[in-house]
């Protein structure tokens, strides 16, 4: 360990911890509790007297926990829950899994004219959105498809199927003061752009004015506008807020005279009609003129069976790119949508309805089998945004050792952690630590929660898996973060000579 970082622990760590409860297959060796020591003294600093910490270390050539920290202690894991929400669906699903999306002209085609509607259904694919392009290239598809079937116009309505999946949007547990936001955008069988609208702000011509403010079609909301334009070089304090009485976005804040126009992504309110919808502009602006409107299924489906339409042509089909892919930005990233999406795609597959229940069902059932007890964890939703998980670190280190040691994952699912000093949401730690390009893990955060799972290679090429939890702390966020690099850092120098 560098001089500096030494002279900084000794600093934070003024007072020793409490020794943490070991359960070796053999004595230790020194080396081990010179280790255990080192990271009682990290997770015991008074500056953390207020918070909890649950810790596990395992050797991944020993199968012995070389340190423990109230590892059987309930703690909220926040994004460190994905970790689950992955290995059950690489277990149930296969990292070749891929969702699929299909297009369907129903009704006759005469003199070009579509006398019907065209419906879009998926089981859940997640993948159309604007990373690498693949909504316009899907788009620009479906509109070719379109052309070559010979409809030059719609007369009906562009109907979105989502029943793969139930219309619970939102996970148990997850706070009214968020949903606004992209990462609490809802799940639903019908995804575009991650389920997020685009909300863009300019600052009007002079102080006091109004700024000019627009969302992408189709978010169901309606704007109000409360913000102002500040002075030239002042604070852009743009903000935004939906009450939850109304489906209204309230736009608040100041943007400076002269700035750059902000752009937010906000939480569609129907992610099918959101998807509908752009589809018909999509069409509408490649000269396919939509007569009806862009709807929800649910919205008239009686009104569908009613109308036996019987002639059905499928025009497309999509799939999105297999589990592996879709895994590496879920982990890599934090995608929380994501992970909801395979929460219930999990539930699917066992015959039924898309639900959070089924999904939480399946993941049981492949915990169960790998001799998790049913008291290691209590799961809500997919994602681990929901306040309502609560999970130990030896649940998680068991589920990594799975990981690990079984050549069907081990590759896959390394591929989907966070570098640390390199990318994802470790790009910016531990960049100046032999921990960096070394460990592999996957972070956690919510208010008052961090946490950081997943792998690190010893002085000696000795693979360890840890898992850090921390809850309940008052001090900010980034110490807590420091403390649990420290430990990592500490992790990677060691060494059994």
């Amino acid at each position: 360990m560098a001089p500096f970082r030494i002279l900084l622990l000794a600093s934070l760590l003024a007072v020793p911890g409490c020794a943490a409860h070991r359960t070796p297959t053999t004595s230790p060796s020194q080396a081990v509790r010179d280790l255990g020591s080192d990271l009682a003294r990290v997770f015991g600093a008074p500056v953390m007297q207020r918070g909890v910490w649950a810790v596990d270390v395992m050797s991944m050539a020993t199968g012995d926990h070389l340190y423990r920290l109230n590892a059987d202690k309930w703690m909220m894991p926040a994004s460190n829950l994905k970790i689950l929400t992955l290995a059950a669906a690489a277990e149930t699903l296969g990292w070749d899994y891929r969702f699929k999306t299909t297009l369907e002209a129903r009704g006759p085609i005469e003199g070009g004219v579509l006398k019907g509607d065209l419906v879009v259904r998926s089981n859940g694919d997640p993948t159309i959105n604007g990373r690498n392009g693949r909504a316009e290239s899907v788009f620009r598809e479906w509109t070719s498809a379109i052309t070559a079937a010979g409809i030059t116009a719609v007369e009906g309505r562009v109907i979105g199927d989502d029943q793969a999946f139930d219309d619970e949007g939102i996970g148990a547990g997850w706070a009214w003061d968020y949903l606004q936001y992209d990462y609490a955008a809802p799940v639903g069988a019908l995804e575009l752009n991650e389920n997020t609208a685009t909300l863009r702000v300019a600052a009007g011509s002079t102080p006091g004015a109004a700024p000019i403010v627009s969302l992408s079609p189709g978010s169901g909301l309606t704007l109000v506008n409360l913000a102002t334009t500040g002075a030239s070089g002042s604070a852009d304090t743009i903000d935004f807020r939906r009450p939850l009485d109304r489906t209204v976005l309230v736009v608040t804040g100041s943007a400076p005279v002269g700035g750059e126009s902000t752009e937010r992504q906000v939480a569609v309110v129907n992610p099918t009609v959101f998807f509908t919808r752009s589809l018909k502009d999509t069409l509408v602006a490649a000269g396919i003129p939509v007569n009806g409107e862009a709807v929800d299924l649910d919205d008239i489906a009686a009104e569908v069976q009613a109308s036996g339409q019987t002639e059905v042509r499928s025009l497309a089909s999509t799939e999105s790119l297999p589990l592996r892919d879709i895994a590496i930005v879920m982990m890599k990233v934090s995608q929380n949508l994501y992970a909801e999406t395979l929460l219930k795609a999990l539930g699917a597959a066992r015959g039924g309805l898309g639900t959070a229940e089924a999904g939480r069902l399946a993941v049981h059932t492949v915990l169960q089998k790998w001799g998790i007890p049913d008291d290691g964890y209590t799961m809500s939703d997919g994602s681990g945004l929901s306040r309502y998980n609560y999970l130990t670190a030896a649940t998680l280190i068991t589920v990594l050792q799975r990981m690990y040691q079984d050549p069907r994952h081990r590759e896959p699912f390394l591929a989907t952690l966070a570098i640390a000093g390199r990318d994802g949401t470790l790009a910016s730690r531990l960049a100046k630590t032999r921990a960096r390009d070394n460990a592999l893990a996957k972070t956690g955060s919510i208010s008052n929660v961090r946490a950081l799972s997943g792998f690190v290679r010893t002085r000696d090429d000795e693979v360890l898996a840890f898992s850090i939890l921390a809850n309940d702390f008052a001090v900010p966020s980034a110490t807590v973060n420091y403390m649990t690099d420290l430990a990592v850092e500490i992790l990677s120098n060691f060494t059994r000579q």
